[in-house]
C-alpha cells in the first residue's frame, strides 16, 4: 500500500511530506492541500503546503549541492540512476496504487507508467555516459584566412538548477523524463508536482533518496499554486524550466495552475500560458509541451478496420486525458458512413468504471473538466451534432461519446476536451483536411491513414505538427524518439538525447599556439 513498507517514512499522519535537503519535512505552514479521488470525489490523500521561504531554502540548497554534483564522474551518476530506476521498478506495486486513487488511472496501465519510467531512467543514464562523455576538437585554419595557431575544445557542462512540472496525467512517466536528463548532465532539479499526482511523484522521489543521491541534489516541492506557483518559476536561482501543460478546466487540481492565470475556474488556452511563463522567465531555458488537438486523416483507401482500432486506442484510452489522443477525426465522406459504423462497434465495448477494475473509461481528474467536456457536448448538440450512443454522465465518469456530422462552427472542432469525447468532420478533399489541421492554434501531433505513402508523405509535410504518425494513432513514444510541438503547443524538443541537450550549455576552450603547428608538417 502507499506511505507503506519502505514508504513509511514520507508519511506524517494523515499527511505527505515534502523532500528536501536529503531529508523528508513536514512544513513550517502547518497546512495541507486535499488530493480528491476523482473517482469517489472523496479527499484520497493530503501534501503539505509548503511555503516561500521552503523554496527559497531547497533553492539554496540545490545551487549548493549542483557544484558538488557536476565534479561527479559521469560513470558514477549513470550508477546511481540505474539504482533508482531498479528501486522504482521492484515497488511498482504502491506507486501504481497511488495512480489509481489520485488521478484514477486504470491499475495495469499505472503498473506500466511505473515500470516505463524505470526503463527511461536506464535508457538516459546510459545515453548521456555517450553523449556528456564526447566533445569536439576544432582548428582555426579550417576557417579561411587563418594558420593552425589556435585549438578549439568544446564540451557540455551543466546549466545549475532546473525546476521541472509535470502534469497530473502520467506524473510519474513526465516527471523522470525530466529528472533523469537533469541529473545526468550535472544539473540540480527541484520539483513542483501536480496536485493529482503528487502522491505518485512522492513515493517516486523517495526512490532516488533510497538510491543514495547527494543531500539537496533533489527537492520536491508540494502546495499551493497561488502561495508558491509564481515565486518558484521567477526565482533567481532557477536555470532551466521543464514544463508540461495540460489544457483542462479545473480549478485547483491542475499541474501548476498558478502558471495558468485563473479566470473564474477557466484557464487560457496553452499558447497564452506559455506566453506567460515565456515572459516570467526572462532568458531562462524553456522546454514547453502545451497540449494539442490531434487531427486524424482518413482518407479513402485507408484500412478502415485499422483506422478504427487506432480511433478506440488513440481517442478512448485513458479516457481521452492525454496530449496526444486522437481529438478530432476527417475522413472522407465517400467512407465516412463506414467509418463511424466500425468505431461506434467498438465504442459500444468499452468497459466504463472504477480504475480498480481496469475499466477502459474511468472518471476524468475532477468536477470541473467533467464540466468543461459536458459544455462542448451540449454546444455541439445545440449546433445539430449526430450523437452516435447517448451522452451519459455520472459525477465525473463520461460515458465515451462519439459525435458524428460535426462542423466548423461547433466548439468541439477545435477545442481540447480532455475526456472521452471524440468529434468526427467529414471531408470532401484531402486539402479540407489538412487546412482544418492547420488552423488549429495547436500544433503537437497529426496521424493520416492511407495505403498510399506517397500520399501519406506529402501530408504529412503539409501538416503543421510536431510529429505525423502514418497509419497509427498518435503516441509519445518510445522515450527515446524526438517528442515536439509546434504554434501553441510548445518549445524545444523532448525525447532522452534532446532533452539531455537541453540541460546543457557549450563550453569552449582555445589554446592558442605562438606559431602555427600542422601535424606532420
Amino acid at each position: 500500500m502507499a506511505g507503506t513498507g519502505i514508504f513509511t517514512e514520507i508519511l506524517d499522519g494523515e499527511v505527505y511530506k515534502f523532500y528536501a535537503d536529503g531529508e523528508w519535512r513536514t512544513s513550517s505552514s502547518g497546512k495541507s492541500v486535499a488530493i480528491v479521488n476523482p473517482a469517489t470525489r472523496k479527499t484520497q490523500y493530503k501534501v503539505q503546503a509548503c511555503t516561500q521561504e521552503e523554496v527559497n531554502k531547497v533553492m539554496g540548497m540545490a545551487k549548493s549541492a549542483q557544484k558538488s554534483w557536476a565534479k561527479t564522474p559521469l560513470w558514477k551518476r549513470a550508477e546511481l540512476l540505474h539504482k533508482a530506476a531498479a528501486i522504482l521498478k521492484d515497488n511498482k506495486a504502491p506507486i501504481a496504487e497511488s495512480l489509481v486513487k489520485e488521478i484514477a488511472k486504470p491499475a495495469k496501465d499505472s503498473v506500466t507508467e511505473v515500470v516505463r519510467s524505470g526503463d527511461l531512467i536506464s535508457y538516459c543514464a546510459e545515453e548521456g555516459v555517450r553523449i556528456l562523455g564526447e566533445g569536439k576538437f576544432l582548428l582555426s585554419d579550417s576557417f579561411p584566412g587563418n594558420e593552425r595557431t589556435k585549438y578549439c575544445l568544446t564540451s557540455k557542462i551543466p546549466l545549475g538548477v532546473v525546476l521541472a512540472i509535470p502534469p497530473f496525467n502520467y506524473p510519474v512517466n513526465l516527471a523522470v523524463s525530466k529528472i533523469a536528463p537533469a541529473l545526468i548532465a550535472g544539473n540540480s532539479l527541484v520539483l513542483k508536482p501536480p496536485t493529482q499526482g503528487a502522491v505518485s511523484c512522492l513515493h517516486m522521489v523517495h526512490c532516488f533518496h533510497l538510491a543514495g543521491f547527494p543531500k539537496g541534489l533533489i527537492s520536491c516541492i508540494t502546495g499551493k499554486g497561488s502561495e508558491i506557483g509564481d515565486f518558484l518559476t521567477m526565482h533567481p536561482a532557477v536555470n532551466c524550466i521543464r514544463y508540461i501543460y495540460i489544457h483542462i478546466q479545473q480549478k485547483g487540481y491542475f499541474p501548476i495552475n498558478y502558471l495558468c492565470f485563473w479566470i473564474n475556474g477557466f484557464s487560457f488556452t496553452g499558447g497564452d500560458t506559455g506566453i506567460s511563463i515565456s515572459k516570467k522567465a526572462g532568458m531562462i531555458p524553456l522546454q514547453m509541451e502545451l497540449g494539442g488537438k490531434d487531427a486524424c486523416i482518413v482518407l479513402e483507401d485507408a484500412d478502415l478496420d485499422l483506422v478504427a482500432s487506432n480511433i478506440i486506442k488513440g481517442g478512448f484510452s485513458y479516457s481521452g486525458q492525454r496530449c496526444t489522443a486522437v481529438k478530432v477525426v476527417l475522413v472522407m465522406e465517400s467512407v465516412a458512413d463506414e467509418l463511424v459504423e466500425k468505431v461506434k462497434a467498438k465504442v459500444a465495448k468499452l468497459t466504463v468504471g472504477p480504475p480498480e477494475e481496469n475499466c477502459d473509461i474511468t472518471a476524468v481528474v475532477s468536477e470541473s473538466s467533467a464540466n468543461f467536456i459536458e459544455g462542448l457536448v451540449m454546444d455541439a448538440k445545440e449546433k445539430g451534432a449526430t450523437f452516435c450512443q447517448e451522452y451519459k454522465r455520472e459525477g465525473n465518469l463520461i460515458w465515451p461519446l462519439l459525435l458524428d456530422n460535426v462542423r466548423p462552427d461547433m466548439r468541439i472542432a477545435w477545442e481540447e476536451p480532455f475526456g472521452p469525447v471524440l468529434p468526427v468532420l467529414r471531408i470532401s478533399s484531402v486539402d479540407e483536411g489538412i487546412n482544418h489541421c492547420n488552423a488549429s492554434n495547436f500544433g503537437l501531433q497529426g496521424c493520416v491513414f492511407t495505403k498510399d505513402i506517397n500520399k501519406a508523405m506529402l501530408i504529412s509535410d503539409a501538416m503543421e505538427t510536431g510529429t505525423v504518425q502514418i497509419n497509427s494513432a498518435p503516441a509519445r513514444g518510445p522515450d527515446h524518439f524526438p517528442f515536439q510541438g509546434l504554434k501553441d503547443s510548445g518549445i524545444g524538443s523532448q525525447g532522452v538525447t534532446n532533452s539531455i541537450n537541453l540541460m546543457t550549455k557549450v563550453k569552449t576552450t582555445v589554446i592558442n599556439l605562438p606559431t602555427p603547428s600542422y601535424s606532420m608538417g
